[in-house]
């Protein structure tokens, strides 16, 4: 990449607090696009809008990302003296509909529980560790990412709080109920001491557990509760913490802290997915609901 996209991704970091997760997909974005047009700090206008043409078979959310990172960058680089044109609006802005995520029905949860809790039921460690992990999942409803990467100071000692840093280092505190809380002890009493770790959920090598490890296990326990792995990942889980929730009457600005979410407008896609529910709500509570049309 060139000197300015590094010194537009160290400031993300700097200045933004970015996850690196998302400075790396903005790293790729830019990349890609240098690799298409050349430096982006001198680009010409017209290599900008053929941009267009090199993203024809992606798919309009993907367009949308990689347009945003370039209209961020574009904007630095003005800010910065590199530019003094913004060729921003020569980029394709295409609509791209936000999918409602997938939600696991409350059968389906009591089957993965009831699995889950058979298979811990005899000790094994790490079959105690899977438990007490889709406990968090769906009771705390963290992010797949701060769930192996939980220090073991989190752990909660006087309050059933975990302190969880989220998206761009933000830190939240997050209630853990009574059934994870037991999962967790008995985790804690299983759990290998050797190589020493600093993370509640260790590797063998003393870092912590993997992403990636962790979506295989939950897809395999699926399988072995009769679900179909496809339709379920540690995000799925998320989203149906925050969806029972929102069902059993959860204030969305309650669901926005508990999930970490900067905008609530991020949080309101849970609307969508609990739309009979609100029906009922304004059809019961709303002040003209016990009004006849005859009063």
């Amino acid at each position: 990449m060139s000197a300015a996209t590094d010194a537009f991704l160290a400031m993300l970091a700097a200045e933004r607090g970015a996850a690196r997760n998302t400075l790396a997909a903005y790293a790729r974005d830019l990349a890609q696009a240098e690799e298409a047009i050349g430096d982006l700090a001198v680009a010409e206008r017209d290599a900008v809008a053929g941009l267009a043409g090199k993203w024809a078979a992606l798919a309009p959310a993907s367009v949308a990302r990689k347009a945003s990172a370039l209209r961020q960058f574009f904007g630095f680089a003005i800010d910065e003296g590199w530019r003094q044109d913004d060729p921003s609006a020569a980029l394709p802005a295409p609509r791209a509909r936000r999918p409602l995520p997938k939600v696991l029905g409350h059968d389906q949860i009591a089957a993965l529980f009831t699995r889950a809790e058979a298979e811990a039921a005899g000790g094994e460690p790490k079959a105690v560790r899977l438990l007490a992990l889709i406990e968090l999942l769906y009771g705390s409803g963290l992010r797949a990412t701060e769930l192996v990467s939980l220090p073991l100071s989190a752990v909660p000692r006087d309050a059933p709080f975990l302190t969880v840093t989220g998206k761009g280092g933000a830190s939240r505190m997050v209630p853990v109920g009574a059934r994870a809380l037991e999962a967790l002890g008995r985790w804690l009493a299983l759990r290998p001491q050797v190589p020493p770790s600093r993370y509640l959920f260790p590797s063998a090598k003393g870092g912590h557990f993997s992403r990636v490890r962790l979506f295989q296990l939950i897809k395999a326990l699926a399988a072995r509760a009769g679900i179909d792995p496809a339709i379920i990942s540690p995000h799925v889980l998320r989203h149906a913490f925050a969806t029972h929730l929102l069902e059993g009457g959860a204030d969305l600005r309650v669901l926005q802290t508990l999930l970490g979410h900067a905008d609530i407008a991020t949080t309101q896609i849970y609307t969508h997915v609990d739309s009979a529910r609100l029906v009922a709500l304004v059809n019961s509570r709303h002040p003209l609901a016990t009004r006849t049309t005859s009063d």
